[in-house]
């Protein structure tokens, strides 16, 4: 059995019993299932399990009332490795983490905001829940996990966010009755993910737990003057407190114009708690919903989902500088839009449905329906699109490529050879005779990796810097 330590074992026993945590001690020691959430908009289940089945070994079943989902049933050390995985087809998530999302049940035509975004799973669900269109906003607060937040977005190919870098409670002061949807995946003590960090265990104590409920609340009290009137928001934690979960949401439900909402999700889960050390809470808390970890082998969550029934006093407004970014004309890029129309034999018209910026050299181009006033707030908006070369034309990035490849019908070399496809990854250069020249888009497997620069008998890679840090498996490698 796992020990979790002293303070955590009696909490639990306290509010479970002594077989709650023998039963989770014991699941602690056992090999955790991993589950795959598919990128659909790139993939299909069927065609990603059987990429991984025949390239990698890697076996994988559906998974019950998730059709986006997959079990990988062996090879679970090789998942995180494959070329689909650094090329955004899937994300791998435990099934509870992908519930609040889905209870948000966001759609394109909602503006949206997830709050406490990084590293990036719930972020790129609700991008793709939306069909990466509208508008999504993403915020985090320690810059070290907004660029695993950007990462992550980027490997996914969500071309409808933009980066924020606030303090959640303070972002308020920004957004007033603005967003139809919020979700609150607040920072927590995390006793439900045990099986995990079992570290936890060296620094939980009451004195933290009075902190973060603190800060739980401040976020949601945010959250709540955020959002419309009528608008929603999920508040959820991997945490088992009572003094995170209801504790808090009683405390708002007294003082702000709200009302718990039921809401189904794909995993039967337990009601929250209405009574708690000779406290009594709202009676709607019964509509709260908890997911033990021991008793589906999984993480554990809280989930709540409000709506707001009426307006709240706005915050201190935020001030700005006179904006210095902005959204750019159609004519200052048409005339590149045709040249690389002409490499890569796409139709112009394809590239109306996003929205550019241009920051220096660089142009990041979204969702055309994304919309925000406060474009000098945000770290980072859409994704990259590519960048201006000396004469002035466009070099296309290989976001881009792989975000718009399906249109390609010219200018794309395939690499069939694995050596030409470590090569590429590892951002070398291809000693082969294409045929091509200048920029050419590289295509493996039927899909578009990204962008490269063919002249003389040699490919040049332009796979990102960031993307090559990854350890990648390749199809068929003998060390499978």
């Amino acid at each position: 059995m796992t020990d979790f330590g002293s303070n955590i074992n009696d909490y639990i026993i306290a509010l479970f019993g002594e077989d709650a945590v023998r039963k989770y001690s014991e699941l602690a020691l056992l090999d955790s299932t991993q589950f795959l959430r598919v990128n659909t908009l790139k993939t299909s289940l069927e065609n990603l399990a059987h990429q991984l089945q025949t390239g990698y070994g890697i076996t994988s079943s559906p998974v019950d009332r998730f059709a986006f989902a997959l079990r990988i049933d062996e090879g679970n050390k090789l998942a995180g490795k494959t070329v689909e995985h650094i090329c955004g087809d899937y994300y791998i998530q435990s099934l509870s983490s992908m519930l609040p999302p889905l209870a948000l049940n966001p759609s394109p035509a909602d503006k949206v905001l997830d709050l406490c975004a990084a590293p990036g799973s719930k972020s790129t669900e609700l991008s793709w829940m939306m069909q990466n269109k509208g508008t999504l906003i993403l915020n985090e607060i320690q810059t070290s996990r907004v660029r695993s937040l950007i990462f992550n977005i980027d490997r996914m190919n969500s071309v409808n966010a933009g980066v924020l870098n606030f303090r959640g409670e303070w972002l308020s002061r920004i957004y007033d009755h603005y967003f139809d949807k919020v979700l609150v995946d607040a920072p927590c003590s995390g006793l439900g993910i045990l099986q995990k960090k079992s570290e936890i265990g060296n620094w939980w104590n009451e004195d933290k737990l009075n902190g973060l409920s603190e800060l739980q609340y401040k976020l949601l009290v945010s959250a709540l003057k955020m959002v419309k009137i009528g608008g929603e928001i999920v508040y959820s934690t991997c945490t088992l407190t009572v003094e995170e979960n209801e504790a808090v949401i009683n405390k708002i439900l007294e003082k702000y114009p709200v009302e718990i909402i039921p809401v189904t999700l794909p995993l039967s889960a337990n009601k929250g708690f209405l009574a708690y050390q000779n406290k009594n809470f709202h009676p709607s808390l019964e509509l709260s919903l908890r997911l033990n970890p021991w008793e589906f082998f999984s993480e554990g969550f809280f989930i709540v989902k409000f709506r707001k029934i009426g307006k709240t006093e706005p915050a201190k407004p935020q001030e700005f500088p006179k904006p210095r970014i902005s959204f750019a004309s159609p004519k200052q890029l048409q005339t590149n839009f045709s040249y690389l129309s002409d490499i890569f034999g796409f139709p112009p018209d394809v590239l109306a449905d996003y929205a550019y910026i241009i920051r220096g050299n660089d142009i990041f181009f979204l969702d055309s329906g994304w919309y925000d006033e406060n474009l000098d707030s945000f770290t980072r908006i859409g994704t990259k699109f590519g960048s201006f070369d000396k004469d002035g034309k466009i070099t296309l990035h290989t976001q881009a490529a792989q975000i718009l490849g399906n249109h390609f019908t010219s200018g794309v070399f395939e690499a069939s050879d694995i050596s030409h496809l470590k090569t590429y990854l590892s951002g070398g250069t291809i000693k082969t005779e294409c045929g091509l020249n200048g920029q050419v888009a590289i295509k493996f497997n039927g899909k578009i990796l990204g962008t490269a620069l063919s002249n003389q008998g040699s490919i040049k890679s332009r796979f990102p810097r960031s993307k090559r840090t990854q350890e990648i498996i390749f199809p068929g490698s003998p060390a499978l």
